[in-house]
């Protein structure tokens, strides 16, 4: 049986989460994305009643992904209100960019799911079947996966829209970026025993 996902967007964004419904037929991706566009459907701008409803319907998910744009870290009502439940439920979370970036986006992730410990990918199928069958949360911070797995998943240096997935591979060490400077893409560390991912703290102006 499909794992049911629920996934948090703009109504701007909706042609990105169209296509990864469509990639369970075609990509051979084994979840149920579910949209949260509550508004759409109880025409309410109450937050309590909102999330009540949101509740009901992620109680039977394990994961949220909440797709980020450009204007995302702006909204504070409904995308806001589904992603404080899903952290609330306990809800593993998994962030994507549209701008393409594998990293965490410090200028466009919304500040409800920073530095709580999740994961932050390219909208690109591979790379978010891989998370969503690997990936286990964090206490805190943002973290994400060095580029030598994204080479192993046979993923360009520029994440494409519907990327076909691929087997399962073995995770790589990650270097840790240094502070306030971008993520360089660096060879891999001979240190089998470190974790696949980088992470920075939350950079405060």
């Amino acid at each position: 049986m499909a794992k049911r996902v629920f996934v948090g967007f703009s109504s701007t964004h909706i042609r990105y989460y169209t296509l990864m419904r469509a990639w369970k037929a075609s990509k051979g991706i084994d979840f149920d994305f579910v949209d949260c566009q509550l508004h759409r459907d109880i025409r309410s701008d109450d937050e309590a009643y909102i999330k009540r409803v949101c509740r009901e319907r992620l109680d039977l998910a394990g994961t949220f992904i909440q797709l980020i744009g450009e204007n995302t870290r702006y909204k504070y009502k409904y995308v806001r209100w589904e992603a404080e439940v899903a952290l609330e439920q306990g809800m593993r979370v998994i962030g994507v960019n549209l701008n393409g970036r594998r990293t965490f986006d410090s200028l466009r992730c919304p500040p409800v799911i920073r530095d709580v410990g999740a994961v932050f990918v390219p909208f690109n199928a591979r790379i978010i079947q891989y998370a969503l069958e690997h990936w286990q949360m964090h206490k805190d911070g943002n973290w994400w996966y060095r580029s030598d797995l994204y080479r192993r998943l046979g993923i360009s240096p520029v994440a494409t829209l519907g990327s076909a997935p691929a087997p399962s591979v073995p995770l790589a060490a990650s270097p840790r970026p240094p502070l306030g400077l971008p993520p360089l893409s660096l060879p891999p560390t001979p240190r089998p025993e470190t974790p696949p991912w980088g992470r920075r703290r939350r950079l405060w102006p």
